[in-house]
């Protein structure tokens, strides 16, 4: 199976598109997405991002995980954090409030193991879900191709074997303000 969904679409893709598990590679420095809202901009000012539990995805999530499924990341980060990677780092325990399990890895360690530098989902171990940004917009490219998918597969486990859960890499950095 190939194709390709929207990124905006993901929301849709994540209601009905796994039965178990969904995973997620972070690689990215910055996401124009976190950079185009307002609360971003009052983050780049010293203005904590408020709580928000009630948007879509969260609700989502947690209608998900709380059927079982697993939604999970792992993020990397460079030394120093990015402006983005520090909102990230502000905004993780919404993700973990509404039952994502989001783990960080420096970006260093990361090279060194291999890690590629593009972002990806994985769901199910089965299919995968690599980002592609282009001229024309943001889409998630499709395939169950076996050797794409292990490939993904084995990628997910090497990230999650060295990465930190969020509590013990939050007392690793700065602070995210």
């Amino acid at each position: 199976m190939t194709g390709a969904v929207p990124a905006a679409g993901i929301l849709d893709y994540f209601r009905d598109g796994f039965e178990h598990t969904a995973w997620r590679l972070e690689a990215q420095r910055e996401y124009a997405a976190d950079q185009q809202t307002e609360e971003y901009q009052r983050f780049l000012q010293g203005i904590a991002p408020p709580r928000d539990n009630g948007s879509p995805w969260f609700a989502n999530a947690r209608e998900q995980t709380a059927a079982g499924k697993r939604i999970e990341r792992v993020r990397l980060v460079d030394e120093p954090p990015t402006a983005n990677q520090r909102y990230l780092l502000a905004t993780t325990p919404d993700n973990l409030h509404s039952g994502e399990d989001i783990r960080y890895l420096f970006r260093r360690e990361a090279l060194r193991i291999g890690l590629p530098a593009d972002d990806f989902w994985l769901f199910d171990s089965r299919t995968l879900a690599r980002f592609n940004w282009t001229d024309s917009g943001r889409r998630l490219e499709l395939t169950t191709d076996p050797d794409h998918v292990l490939r993904a597969c084995q990628i997910r486990d090497a990230a999650w074997h060295y990465a930190s859960r969020y509590e013990t890499f939050r007392a690793r950095v700065p602070s995210p303000m």
